[in-house]
This record gives structure tokens, sequence and C-alpha cells, in this order.
């Protein structure tokens, strides 16, 4: 897991000048073994199906940040380190019984969590910045380089929910209505055009000295911006060719009710086959 984000605080303000030095990670002591950070890292997707968690910073730091400047690996059960689990719109559901329609993967689902370190210990030779500040940016930026075009996984999940607005289409009876193939056309343009946007960041790589490739920071931030905009109006679409189930459809335990699941089956049906 790379644990980059800090909570900030004051956001007019940097590390060192937070009321709060805790705001953002930081070595607050050190021995002969290695050091102790202390701190929180934020919006943490998958760090609980990790096995160690790189801590970076999260910003430019300044020579009165020095004690911020820290790249350490750390185990992702070690002591002192605590995992504060997020909370997503459905996930109350794995406990009404369901898990083959209503929780997607039920086994090896995605999370985020908030992680507080309490004096977590990293020992000298897991220890990658130790006060470097003036690398800090640099860090930053080629970290967020291949982070972003990695973004371009999101039309993955754009071409699972364009495949299922168009099956949905098809069940009730409307594939070739010009307004219907109009939207899945639209929804397509922007899943590829975020895909277009990675590939080529990638293919617009340049070879550093170290040998390790860097892929084209502008495409890259580029391949972000899309997904900021693209998969929230591809879901818009999906939902108007769905229709009013998308979002008052029962749950998997009333189909699968002895009462309530033939009643749901008989009326919620589209055309016949």
């Amino acid at each position: 897991g790379g644990a980059m984000t800090d909570p900030k605080g004051d956001r007019s303000k940097g590390p060192s000048e937070q009321d709060d030095p805790d705001l953002f990670t930081r070595i607050v002591d050190s021995d002969e073994e290695g050091v102790y950070v202390s701190g929180a890292k934020a919006h943490q997707t998958g760090c609980i199906n990790s096995h160690w968690i790189i801590l970076m910073p999260t910003i430019r730091l300044t020579q009165n940040d020095k004690e911020y400047a820290i790249v350490g690996a750390i185990p992702a059960d070690v002591k002192g380190l605590t995992y504060i689990y997020g909370r997503q719109s459905c996930d109350t559901r794995v406990m009404e019984g369901g898990g083959d329609i209503d929780l997607g993967n039920a086994k090896f689902g995605g999370q985020e969590a908030m992680m507080i370190l309490d004096r977590v210990f990293i020992p000298w030779d897991k220890l990658f910045m130790n006060g470097e500040f003036e690398f800090a940016s640099m860090l930053v930026e080629r970290f967020t380089c291949y982070h972003r075009r990695s973004y371009v996984c999101k039309t993955g999940l754009g071409d699972v929910l364009i495949g299922a607005a168009a099956t949905i289409a098809d069940y009730n009876g409307v594939p070739n209505v010009s307004h219907i193939k109009d939207k899945i056309i639209e929804m397509t343009h922007l899943n590829e055009t975020i895909f277009a946007a990675g590939i080529a960041s990638s293919h617009q790589g340049h070879k550093m000295k170290s040998g390790v490739y860097l892929n084209d920071d502008m495409l890259a931030q580029v391949c972000k911006h899309n997904v900021t905009r693209f998969p929230y109006e591809i879901s818009r679409l999906a939902q108007d060719i769905a229709g009013g189930l998308m979002v008052t459809l029962p749950s998997e335990k009333d189909f699968r009710h002895p009462e309530a699941g033939p009643m749901l089956k008989k009326y919620l049906v589209g055309r016949k086959g």
C-alpha cells in the first residue's frame, strides 16, 4: 500500500505550522535501531489487503519540515498502527444474507480505511528518506505520475457498466431505440477516452538514468482529470437507461424470501425470454 495522503488540517499552512503537529506523518523519536513515527494517512484504498505499507510525504516540504520528510516501509500489522474502516453506501447488506447479487466480489472486495500511527517503529534498513525535504516534491510528482496513469483501470469497470446497461436495454425490449443507442455510444466514447489517455501516457514514457521508465506526466494528469468527470456521466447514462429500479430495487434477501420472492419475479420482468 502506498500511503501518501495526510489529513492536512489547515491547508493554508505547512506541516510544521499546524496547531497539531501530528496532522502530517512525522518522525517523533529515534534510537540506534531506527525511528518512530506518528500521524495518520487518510483514504487508504486496499491497505487492509496489503502485506506492507510505504509511508510517503504528501506535499512539497521546506527546511522547517525536515521531520516530515520520511519514506519508510512498515508491515501492515505493525505495532502502533490502527485502521479505522471506511463506510460504503451498501455495506450493511453483507449482514442480510445476500452474497450473489448485492455484494459484488463478496470475498475479495475493496475497502478504504484511515490509518492512525502511534509511535510506529521503522528500522534503519526500511527507511528510504530521512529529512531530505528537498526531494519531497519530486517524489510526490513521480508517484502521482504513475498513480494517475493507473486510473486507466477504471475503464474495466466502465466496460462492465456499459455491458450491463446494454443488457438491461435488451431485457426491456428497447435495444434498437435511437436514444438508447446514442447513450450507449456516448458511454463508450467517454470510457475509451479515459483508456486512450492512460495508454498514451505509457506509450510516451521515457527512460531515466536509473533504467526505470517514467510515463508522460501531462497525459497522466489528463487521464486522472477524465476519471474525475467521465465515470459519473457514464453512471448517469446507465441509470437513465435502466430506469428507477437502479435505485429502488429490493435486496437479494427479498428476492430469496418465500413470499416476496415469487411476487417480485412475477412483476419485475422484461420482454419474453
